[in-house]
């Protein structure tokens, strides 16, 4: 057994021995009552995989499959046995890739023939954002890594460029460095479905003359072809599937209308706010993610506009006029696949649900919980035919983020995400879209569709009966001393590992719980459970984050992942870790063992 050495002092060195990964005790009871004289044959492979794993669609043929890959990749450990596994062997077999926590080689599986309305879709904010939303550049990159990631919704904000001749991808009124409309189109027909092949939509601000608007027709036109999709009419009824739209690109923004100059009120919202120090809200990973709270009066704007919304009515009627005589802002008006309209009065009427049309709205996200108090029952409704798209409020200028549960479960499809960032709620986004093969649009679960007998819709607020508990053992971790430099963590010594483990969901479900630390491992065994009653399984996100314990500054990072409940497969699992950012490290995991109840 090899040795660590830490320098405390020029004097004073520390040795710790470098523990190597051993099956827990339960892991090896199982392994013995699952073989014959410390072998486990395909046959026995099988049975546990049924059995204990509770996967009843594995065969005696899938299980040889399983374990000749298994000795395949550890033959350099000298575990190979003719027969079947060892104890070493299927112990390597339980960290390996193979036995993830989600389904191993992702694909969709949910009916994709629903209209849009009836998908939460992965969704940007700024999309072409770098940073934060008031100084950093604008850029073609995170569009991709947005797109790479399964992002499905991508939000570009034009306006005219220096010498008004040409269009720039810019957060208007900051000092965000623009980028050229063009850049961005052409990235995005080159990565649109890299990750998924259902639809890429793009929300379109537009702060364009009409000569811009005619330069933005042809630059979409060329760029996109035949991607490119194109409404049969105006207003839908029903909003298409995302199997019929499977590779296309569609335009959602206003209608063509004449440029207004708004930059002084995006300079007065922006001018009275300060960026604020990313550290002081992520800490070591991000602030814990807020419920649905009261808001106050003020935080209630009816007036509130986001930047890119419709009109509607006699402004409409002078619209179209205005189009009549300008047959160029016409062909930009074509391009409009989904039109969304701008609200009036007050809540009752922007929730307004037309039988005869489909239509998005949207809401900043404190209006949205503020409707959520008083209206929540009437979202659901309004969201079972139409789009609703939430976005994060003009102070979160650091590019953070917000409880997106809160817009999922009052059914919003578009929860929109600063993707730049990092912290919880952007952990809950991707766990969210970890499932159905990761393809950007997930179904909503049925009760966020239906209507009763006597009309009653989905209350969230309503205390509910416990449906299932979530049964959860964490039994040790490895990894990080391949992933991460020995003093990373700790200058003196190894580190301090513990895990907190709970569930992102809706009302009571919402808990997080810790293990005890472990002391000077690079291998902690922490063998601890716990139960979690779940209420509304559908929507629930199951939580893992590891951190360092130190003593005297805020702990360490130590590892991340969310992963979608409805999803989870039971039984003995190796649980990935991902980054700040999302990226899965490529050693990390944890061994854990999942039961429903």
């Amino acid at each position: 057994m090899s040795k660590q050495t830490y320098r405390v002092c020029f004097c004073f060195r520390r040795k710790f021995k470098v523990a190597v990964a051993e099956a827990p005790a339960e892991i090896k009871d199982l392994f013995y009552l699952y073989s014959d004289n410390g072998i486990m044959t395909a046959d026995h492979l099988h049975k546990f995989i049924s059995v204990v794993q509770g996967d009843d669609k594995v065969n005696k043929e899938d299980a040889e499959s399983i374990m000749e890959t298994t000795l395949d990749e550890h033959k350099h450990l000298k575990i190979f046995h003719r027969k079947g596994l060892n104890l070493e062997a299927f112990f390597r077999y339980l960290f390996a890739d193979i036995n993830s926590p989600l389904p191993t080689i992702p694909k969709v599986h949910q009916d994709m023939n629903a209209p849009l309305s009836h998908y939460f879709i992965y969704t940007g904010h700024n999309s072409y954002l770098t940073g934060n939303q008031l100084s950093s550049n604008a850029s073609e990159v995170p569009i991709i890594d947005a797109l790479h990631r399964g992002v499905r919704v991508i939000e570009l904000d034009m306006w005219p460029n220096s010498t008004k001749d040409n269009i720039d991808i810019v957060h208007g009124g900051t000092l965000t460095a623009p980028v050229e409309l063009i850049k961005c189109l052409k990235s995005i027909k080159e990565h649109a479905f890299v990750a998924s092949e259902y639809p890429v939509i793009l929300t379109l601000e537009d702060h364009l003359t009409p000569d811009l608007q005619d330069k933005v027709a042809q630059m979409v036109t060329q760029t996109f072809g035949d991607v490119l999709f194109y409404s049969s009419t105006e207003c839908y009824a029903e909003f298409p599937s995302p199997e019929s739209l499977k590779r296309k690109i569609i335009i959602s923004t206003k209608p063509p209308k004449e440029y207004l100059q708004d930059k002084s009120i995006k300079e007065k919202e922006n001018g009275s706010q300060k960026v604020k120090d990313s550290s002081s809200f992520e800490l070591a990973w991000g602030k814990e993610v807020s419920d649905l709270k009261q808001h106050s009066p003020e935080d209630f704007d009816e007036n509130d506009q986001e930047d890119g919304e419709f009109l509607e009515g006699e402004d409409l009627k002078n619209e179209d006029q205005k189009l009549e005589q300008n047959n160029v802002a016409l062909q930009y008006k074509h391009l409009i696949a989904i039109q969304a309209r701008k609200r009036k009065g007050g809540i009752k009427e922007w929730l307004h649900v037309d039988p005869t049309k489909a239509t998005r709205i949207s809401l900043r996200e404190q209006m949205l919980e503020s409707a959520a108090m008083t209206n929540g029952t009437d979202i659901i409704r309004f969201t079972q035919k139409n789009l609703l798209r939430v976005f994060p409020k003009g102070i979160r200028l650091d590019s953070s983020n917000y409880n997106p549960l809160i817009g999922w479960m009052h059914g919003a499809q578009m929860v929109a995400f600063n993707m730049q960032g990092y912290g919880r709620p952007l952990w809950l986004m991707q766990g969210m879209f970890r499932a159905n093969g990761g393809c950007g649009y997930v179904k909503k679960p049925d009760f966020l569709l239906q209507t009763g007998p006597q009309n009653e819709i989905f209350d969230p607020k309503k205390t509910l009966p416990v449906k299932k508990t979530l049964k959860v053992k964490v039994y040790m971790g490895e990894g990080w001393h391949l992933d991460f430099h020995r003093t990373h963590f700790d200058l003196y010594s190894p580190p301090d590992f513990y895990v907190k483990v709970g569930i992102a969901g809706v009302g009571e479900d919402s808990v997080m719980k810790k293990t005890k630390i472990i002391q000077d491992s690079w291998i902690p065994a922490w063998d601890e459970e716990f139960e979690f009653p779940l209420r509304v399984a559908e929507l629930a996100l199951l939580r893992i984050e590891v951190h360092e314990y130190d003593v005297s500054e805020k702990d360490d990072f130590g590892g991340q992942t969310c992963l979608p409940v409805s999803e989870l497969r039971s039984g003995i699992r190796a649980v990935p870790l991902h980054s700040q950012k999302g990226d899965k490290y490529k050693s990390v995991k944890l061994l854990m063992r999942f039961e429903f109840v």
